[in-house]
């Protein structure tokens, strides 16, 4: 499979920014609207999704998993306030879920090629060199999982180019994402709360 990894880098780099700005409208209307602090106003938008809006949401997680276009701090919020606390956070766990298995058997399959083709030169170099201990790539992609404001989806897929086993990977992903998801589902909606007892 022949990469250009320039013109890929081009691509993901514009929808990342279509992304963000397109996130960010929408928690500005949302929160313009008090979706962020009124039960009643949640509720009557959530009535508006209609039922194909829970497998929509984790396509569009699985695909920002797979892809950085939409940064997941931002879209895991989303799960929370549009669906309710217990739905949102089982909606975004199988997203991720899926999205970060499929990252590491991209990975296996088509190589670095791939996934020097994801993301910035600079951050490729930072961790490529990890996978040269096998124990000590695991610790960091183990820690890693249980932690937010990490790389998480691009470990996923050095985790495809290293040779961890897939029990491992499934065991680390299985424990640690519930951390990172509630971390950015509660820690922005809290900054939201914060930021609108002054506005």
């Amino acid at each position: 499979m022949k990469i250009n990894t320039k013109q890929s880098r081009l691509i993901i780099n514009i929808l990342n920014i279509l992304g963000i700005v397109g996130t960010v409208i929408f928690i500005i209307w949302a929160w313009r609207r008090n979706l962020f602090t009124d039960e009643t106003v949640m509720k009557y938008y959530l009535g508006k999704f209609g039922p194909g809006a829970p497998l929509f949401f984790i396509i569009i997680q699985i695909i920002q998993t797979v892809v950085p276009i939409i940064p997941g701090a931002l879209t895991i919020p989303l799960g929370i306030v549009v669906f309710g606390h217990v739905p949102g956070f089982f909606y975004n766990f199988i997203g991720i879920m899926i999205g970060s298995v499929m990252n590491y058997f991209l990975a296996k399959k088509y190589g670095r090629p791939l996934v020097r083709s994801l993301v910035s030169e600079k951050q490729y170099q930072k961790y490529i060199g990890k996978l040269e201990s096998s124990e000590g790539f695991k610790k960091l992609f183990i820690g890693s999982m249980f932690f937010p404001v990490t790389p998480a989806d691009f470990l996923c897929y050095l985790a495809g180019l290293s040779n961890m086993k897939f029990k491992t990977f499934m065991f680390a992903l299985s424990a640690g994402k519930p951390f990172t998801l509630l971390s950015y589902s509660y820690g922005l909606l809290f900054v939201i709360r914060i930021f609108n007892t002054f506005v």
